[in-house]
């Protein structure tokens, strides 16, 4: 799973996998679900991610992490 933050934009995408996105739905104002060829959800798009979060800090709580990296 990777997070990637647009500052541009204000919008954060959570990457669940690396599949290709095949279909999206817009599941309320700005939070589309992307899915891949099989209908497996493979990322959430959350557009004005400052409105809906604070995207100031991230907290993991019982993460079952191999690898933790930040970029």
């Amino acid at each position: 799973m990777r997070l990637s933050y647009d500052p541009e934009t204000d919008s954060l995408y959570i990457h669940l996998n690396e599949n290709p996105s095949k279909d999206s739905d817009e599941v309320a104002d700005g939070v589309v679900l992307d899915f891949d060829e099989n209908g497996g959800l493979v990322g959430i798009d959350v557009q004005h991610a400052s409105k809906h979060a604070d995207i100031s800090r991230l907290i993991l709580s019982k993460m079952p992490f191999r690898e933790l990296e930040a970029a």
